[in-house]
């Protein structure tokens, strides 16, 4: 399925990498799980989940109450189904934008996202819509400004968050390559 026109001209997906996704799998996320201490049992979404490479290892690290990736690519979901499938990964997989979540208010307690809100226009868009979506006292993590430079430093080069777009995110914990903010209880 082709992308939505509006997004074909702002949308470019990382290559495949081997390497990156076996760091991804098998050192980043446990790391980041254990450095920002992620609760177990929550609702658990990954943002721009692509090929669904850390999706098994959420649910094996955090044994989710409810999993669910998202991605504008259709053809990453694809991949995605056949690597939750190959693992026996339980999980939803949806066509979305992260500036638009098809999510009611508060319906996660744990937003992750390696990277996609560093990458796409109007993040400050993709902030509220984190924030909107995140239960009271809920968690998102996300990878660091170094971090992004460290494993795209071409792509990264000028991006930042715009921490004041979702006010609600109030920064939580902060570990090297990674950090987490919280949704205050208003």
């Amino acid at each position: 399925m082709p992308l939505p026109r509006n997004l074909t001209a702002e949308y470019r997906p990382f290559p495949n990498e081997t390497s990156r996704n076996w760091r991804q799998e098998h050192v980043e996320i446990p790391l980041m799980v254990r450095a920002l201490d992620l609760p177990r049992g929550a609702r658990v979404l990954e943002i721009g989940c692509g090929r669904g490479m850390a999706l098994p290892v959420l649910a094996q690290q955090l044994r989710p109450a409810r999993l669910v990736g998202i991605d504008v690519d259709a053809a990453l979901l694809a991949e995605a189904d056949l690597r939750l499938r190959q693992t026996a990964t339980r999980a939803e997989l949806i066509v979305a934008d992260v500036r638009r979540l098809p999510f009611s208010d508060r319906d996660f307690d744990l937003v992750i996202d390696f990277g996609t809100c560093f990458h796409v226009a109007r993040s400050d868009d993709a902030l509220r819509e984190v924030a909107r979506t995140l239960a009271c006292r809920g968690i998102f993590a996300t990878e660091t400004r170094l971090n992004q430079l460290l494993s795209h430093p071409i792509r990264s080069h000028g991006r930042f968050l715009p921490w004041r777009a979702a006010p609600a995110l109030a920064p939580r914990r902060r570990a090297g390559l990674w950090q987490s903010h919280w949704r205050g209880t208003a």
